[in-house]
């Protein structure tokens, strides 16, 4: 039957695993709310009306508050990670990368720990005068980890570069390591564009760069789709 072809698709299956994760409906979420940024200002921008707008701010609004109370108990998962990578000299060898990583997860675990604290605030259950300066703070150890991020796969490309000078291509091996190479250098250029494009929110926010919500909202969009495929491809 058609309805069983449907339902014991193995796409149904992957997808069932993808939306079973956390980090998958966030993805899902936050890809809609910043596409829904971008919506808006571009309605706005094209005069649109203020009945055309709502439904996508309200969007935009509501899917953020539900992804602040889906992480809320996650800096703890970053703390353990910074610790981890500070203490993992076999497996990162590099210091650069190894601090760089240590960097990274302190940004991302203190700014998770100051959006946790706005929660409350932010759902209407218990109103705090320091949550607009707690918010700020914690997008200044976003950019702080994603900057950190950013350094390191930087570093990686150049780092790659320097090994396939090295490789003979002419010989199985230099083969081999060539195609292992490429496979690396195209993972580390597809975080190296989904942070830069994270960056603009941090930095728009802080009014570090005066980017308007439309171009956040893109870059949110883009930045979600490339985190949607990489959860993607985990499940599968």
């Amino acid at each position: 039957m058609v309805a069983d072809a449907v339902v014991y698709h193995p796409t149904v299956s992957h997808y069932l695993k993808f939306v079973a994760t956390t980090v998958g409906r966030d993805k899902l979420l936050r890809t809609l709310q910043y596409f829904s940024r971008f919506y808006a200002w571009y309605l706005l921008r094209t005069n649109g009306t203020r009945a055309e707008i709502a439904p996508y701010e309200a969007v935009k609004r509501q899917f953020g508050l539900a992804r602040k109370v889906l992480r809320f108990g996650k800096n703890v998962e970053h703390l353990k990670a910074a610790a981890v990578a500070a203490d993992s000299k076999a497996a990162i060898p590099d210091p650069v990368l190894r601090y760089a990583a240590v960097g990274r997860q302190l940004g991302y675990a203190g700014y998770l720990t100051l959006d946790m604290a706005t929660v409350a605030d932010a759902l209407g259950v218990r109103k705090w005068e320091g949550a607009k300066k707690a918010q700020t703070e914690a997008y200044r150890f976003w950019a702080m980890g994603l900057l950190c991020s950013v350094v390191a796969q930087a570093y990686t490309l150049y780092r790659l570069r320097e090994r396939e000078a090295k490789v003979d291509k002419k010989e199985g091996e230099g083969v081999v390591e060539s195609k292992r190479i490429a496979l690396e250098r195209s993972a580390s250029q597809l975080q190296l564009l989904s942070d830069l494009c994270d960056l603009t929110v941090p930095t728009s926010a802080l009014g570090w760069i005066g980017f308007d919500d439309g171009f956040v909202g893109l870059a949110g969009t883009v930045s979600s789709l490339i985190g949607l495929y990489a959860q993607w491809k985990k499940t599968a």
